[in-house]
């Protein structure tokens, strides 16, 4: 996002922070804020009119309230309220900032039950398995599969396996993928509760295993270099031969065999 949406999306996190602190209940109005993002999406007309910055605010949130009065609660509809008061650079930016602070909720309701370390596992793991699984991906990504088996197949896989927070978020990027792949979705989630936290999400690939120690210690280096904590999602790569090679964000820290006898072949064949 940019200009007046990054400021609109700003505040409505903060109102979002303040929503919370008083004791909203997280889960329902990470639930509710994605049911107002699917309206968003699928009503491109609605859309332009609650992001148009020529229309009054009194009369978008009017609308906002006479539309949702009856289906959400009081917190949510406060939420989608400020956030139909904003500036928006794009009508796209509205429902893209209203899923943001669905995923942030969600993440809450993890913060809260002290499963934020599983929800990061779990959304990674998930995503690796999905990317290893082409059957999988493509039985939950088919939009002509109707949700009830969709709901079946994850029920059958993950319930009681992962926490409410997980297979919410793991839901909703399988049902409402937004023009996104599965992955994408979950990665960008991933990134949402990672951001949460204040800390950077490196994938790191390595031949084998990292010991705890190990871990440790890298995740420590990393910290200091990038002056955030960084969680370690750790990927088993047969394709690494010795070393290991680090991606936070765009950024790849590549110490592998293989990718220096690539360099050597590519000077080989110059």
């Amino acid at each position: 996002m940019r200009g007046a949406s990054r400021a609109s999306l700003a505040e409505s996190r903060d109102r979002l922070g303040a929503a919370l602190a008083d004791g909203a209940d997280a889960g329902q109005l990470g639930d509710e804020l994605f049911s107002v993002a699917g309206l968003l999406d699928g009503e491109p007309g609605l859309r332009r009119t609650l992001s148009d910055p020529s229309r009054d605010a009194g009369a978008k949130t009017g609308l906002v309230e006479a539309l949702l009065r009856e289906r959400i609660s009081a917190a949510g509809l406060e939420q989608v309220t400020g956030l139909v008061s904003g500036h928006w650079s794009a009508p796209s930016d509205l429902a893209d900032a209203t899923e943001q602070l669905a995923v942030l909720a969600i993440a809450a309701e993890a913060e809260n039950a002290g499963d934020m370390d599983e929800l990061e596992d779990e959304l990674f793991r998930f995503g690796r398995v999905v990317d290893a699984e082409p059957d999988l991906r493509i039985a939950l990504s088919n939009p002509y599969v109707t949700a009830e088996p969709k709901q079946q197949l994850l029920d059958t896989l993950l319930a009681g396996k992962i926490t409410q927070s997980s297979l919410r978020l793991i839901t909703q990027a399988a049902f409402h993928p937004r023009g996104r792949s599965l992955e994408a979705s979950l990665a960008e989630y991933a990134r949402l509760v990672a951001e949460r936290r204040e800390r950077l999400v490196a994938e790191v690939h390595v031949a084998v295993d990292l010991s705890g120690d190990l871990r440790s210690r890298l995740a420590a280096a990393l910290s200091a270099a990038y002056g955030h904590d960084v969680h370690l999602n750790v990927v088993i790569d047969p394709q690494v031969v010795g070393g290991m090679s680090v991606q936070i964000g765009d950024e790849l820290i590549d110490g592998t065999m293989a990718s220096r006898l690539a360099e050597l072949r590519r000077r080989l064949a110059a």
